[in-house]
């Protein structure tokens, strides 16, 4: 009799490095809309007569990473809280700040001299996150942009490689936001999204819809409890040398005698349960019944020189700010910007570069 020895060998699949919140609950009639969730830091509007000493956040995770302190712990929001998120592999871990607001009003001055950069792909590469502190030093505003995104085609390792990042020469000598528009390499060609227009706005980038459904992966706006009435600032603009729009294939084909433009405008608009953002596909909409006002400039120029823009939030027909409302806090604002204005379509010109420094809100007394 021949004795044979059976050995079954399994490979052990590799555990994931990704330790990010995807969503933030707290438990009761609480908030006053959904968290805003950044790379790092996850803001909370609650109530304005919510009590806030004694509140318990629930996360969801990245899968099989876990949160410290545990989901559900009960801490004292009066004050920033730390978080530390860790990866299932245990190698890489991410610390996020959650912060509880009431309707307070955010900065109305934007001088992009803040950044924090933001490593991507285990370290590979690093983009510029903006953000604007408020008096004491804390964050009181994250711009949001689709710099993590643009990661995913390794063709950004330092910040000034990708679409959105700090630069120099600002109106005040300072620094300013450099919005570029780039190419998405092969990666970009494959996916059939060849460029990728440097973009920053009030909101949330959703980075899970950014392949699938792109105009649906920016989130524009953040909560406001006054009643603007003027949009200002300077800005400058190159197009790049050519127009172009992407073949069935993913290839750019130039339209010959079309010459790429930016965009750069604000946006009042009233929420409501489940609606309670615009996207691309409805922020400028003519028909959108959540658009309380729009601060759009008219007459946009090509300028290597700081030209200087003021125009006033005009109303949409028949709508006005409810003042109850206002004090519920059920309204949001948004600004935009992006180098191609048909970015979103990944149409506009490779090259193409806008420059913004030192925009304004200006709101009635």
């Amino acid at each position: 009799m021949t004795g044979f020895l059976s050995v079954s060998c399994i490979r052990e699949e590799p555990k994931n490095a990704e330790c990010d919140i995807i969503e933030v609950t707290v438990p009761g009639d609480v908030l006053n809309r959904e968290p805003n969730i950044s790379n790092s830091k996850v803001l909370l509007i609650v109530k304005n007569n919510q009590p806030v000493t004694a509140l318990a956040p629930e996360f969801v995770l990245s899968p099989g990473a876990t949160i410290e302190p545990p989901s559900g712990t009960v801490r004292n929001f009066e004050f920033p809280q730390t978080y530390i998120v860790t990866a299932e592999d245990g190698k890489w871990h991410k610390d996020y700040i959650v912060e509880v607001q009431r309707n307070n009003s955010i900065n109305l001055e934007y001088d992009f001299d803040h950044v924090r950069h933001i490593k991507a792909l285990g370290g590979v590469c690093t983009y510029d996150e903006f953000y604007e502190p408020d008096p004491s030093g804390k964050d009181a505003l994250v711009w949001a942009s689709a710099n993590s995104a643009f990661a995913l085609t390794l063709q950004g390792s330092t910040p000034e490689t990708f679409p959105t990042y700090q630069g120099d020469g600002g109106v005040d000598g300072g620094k300013c936001v450099v919005l570029v528009t780039r190419s998405t390499g092969s990666f970009g060609q494959r996916a059939k999204k060849p460029m990728a227009a440097g973009n920053l706005f009030f909101g949330k980038f959703d980075g899970t819809n950014a392949m699938s459904n792109p105009l649906a992966a920016t989130h524009f706006g953040i909560p406001f409890n006054q009643v603007p009435v003027m949009f200002s600032g300077y800005y400058k603009y190159k197009p790049g040398a050519s127009y172009c729009v992407p073949d069935a294939d993913g290839n750019l084909v130039e339209v010959p005698g079309k010459t790429d433009m930016f965009n750069l405008y604000a946006v009042m608009y009233e929420t409501s349960a489940g609606h309670e953002w615009l996207d691309g596909t409805n922020v400028l909409s003519a028909d959108n019944p959540m658009i309380i006002s729009t601060a759009e400039i008219p007459d946009r120029q090509i300028t290597s020189e700081w030209r200087e823009f003021s125009v006033p939030f005009t109303y949409r027909q028949g709508k006005q700010i409810d003042p109850e409302k206002l004090r519920e806090g059920k309204y949001n604002i948004a600004i935009v910007m992006s180098s191609s204005e048909d970015g979103d379509y990944f149409r506009g010109a490779i090259g193409s570069t806008l420059q913004v420094d030192m925009l304004q809100i200006t709101c009635s007394e």
